[in-house]
């Protein structure tokens, strides 16, 4: 174990599978004590709280559908009552689908706003007051390459992508003189449970403009968020670090 973060409390949004999951298991490797947060699937995140204890530090799970504020809320204080304190706040929770504007319809777009960009600014507005009492704090959003660039089909996710990048550049310069740092991971196209019918789909053509030739992993993408939560990133905010094997179009 390398304890760079040892007794720090993280909250990791959508933290029962794939990179929330590996965003977990690092984080209590790394010495974090962990919130599990969740919307459905309360024994994949019961395990995952087993796997962090297995790691020697504490953890539970909250159920949370954090695109509602209200529900935001309970997370962060359910924390605070169980660790009473909040040192890290990994926003991850997602969800992807694909549709031509022309098919789109407007409760979809409403659907994948809410949930991938309504939801990080709802956990860090009741996190972000916490942490500037204590003058300390380090927020991850989990973005993606398709917030840096455009796929056809794509309209509603990578708008909400692309929202979290200007929401962490933003956000870091308000937080910056309470020694607060906030920034964001752009992940290419990883091997997980939602993405695996888009690999399925469109995979061999990716490969193709993946300079390294392969899919990334989950737990990739988390020694890179364990990396920006870290005293080793200290001067590192308002940036979003791009983990996609040198998949550039631009």
């Amino acid at each position: 174990m390398l304890l760079k973060l040892k007794g720090k409390v993280a909250i990791v949004t959508g933290g029962s599978r794939g990179i929330g999951r590996a965003i977990c298991l690092r984080l209590a490797k790394e010495g974090c004590n962990v919130v599990v947060n969740y919307v459905r699937n309360a024994s994949r995140a019961n395990q995952v709280v087993k796997d962090v204890r297995a790691n020697g530090r504490q953890a539970f799970s909250v159920r949370a559908d954090v695109s509602k504020f209200a529900e935001a809320e309970k997370l962060v204080k359910t924390t605070l009552e169980r660790f009473g304190r909040v040192d890290i706040l990994v926003n991850n929770a997602g969800v992807y689908s694909e549709h031509l504007l022309t098919d789109l319809d407007e409760q979809e777009w409403d659907r994948v706003i809410r949930v991938n960009l309504k939801s990080t600014y709802n956990c860090c507005k009741v996190a972000v007051s916490h942490m500037i009492d204590r003058k300390s704090g380090s927020i991850v959003s989990v973005s993606s390459i398709d917030g840096k660039q455009g796929f056809a089909g794509d309209t509603h996710y990578s708008a909400s992508k692309a929202g979290i990048i200007g929401f962490t550049m933003c956000l870091a310069k308000e937080l910056a003189r309470h020694n607060i740092r906030v920034n964001a991971v752009a992940p290419g196209e990883i091997l997980t449970d939602m993405t695996k019918e888009d690999i399925a789909k469109s995979g061999k053509e990716y490969l193709k403009q993946i300079p390294m030739g392969r899919f990334g992993k989950p737990e990739e993408i988390a020694a890179v968020v364990a990396f920006l939560v870290s005293d080793d990133a200290s001067y590192i905010t308002g940036q979003t670090i791009n983990v996609n094997g040198g998949w550039f179009m631009q």
